[in-house]
């Protein structure tokens, strides 16, 4: 058992010590906003919606785009537990809505201009993290 758990250790610590690197020189970004932060006029959500396609059609273009949507609240979350088990809700305090872009950067440099032109596009402010580097991912 102690043998199992010192490998378990050293796995955990390469993980962290392989989290600051990136792969070819590029990280992920998630660049994201909730759903209560765009407030737009019906009469704005056709520009609103071309705007922020164009910018994904640019990020595509670039070879930048990995993944983006929008969370459908209209299906309810479930939390599936660690040993299995399902169960309606999600942890406590926890709220994800929204929309959400996935690009991989260079830097975080370039993530702040992605972000600034999703924005732009989405007349509305965006977070902006950057994913942990994981080799298997």
């Amino acid at each position: 058992m102690m043998e199992k758990d010192a490998g378990v250790h050293s796995l955990c610590r390469l993980a962290v010590f392989v989290s600051g690197m990136h792969h070819r020189g590029m990280a992920k970004f998630l660049i994201s906003f909730p759903a209560d932060a765009m407030i737009v006029t019906d009469d704005l959500l056709p520009a609103v919606s071309a705007d922020a396609h164009a910018v994904i059609e640019e990020a595509k273009a670039a070879g930048v785009y990995v993944f983006g949507g929008g969370i459908d609240e209209r299906a309810a979350p479930v939390l599936v537990a660690g040993d299995g088990s399902v169960s309606a809700g999600i942890y406590p305090g926890s709220r994800l809505t929204g929309g959400f872009t996935v690009l991989e950067l260079p830097t975080r440099d370039a993530a702040v201009e992605w972000a600034r032109k999703i924005a732009v596009a989405c007349r509305c402010a965006q977070e902006l993290r950057e994913f942990m580097y994981d080799p298997a991912s």
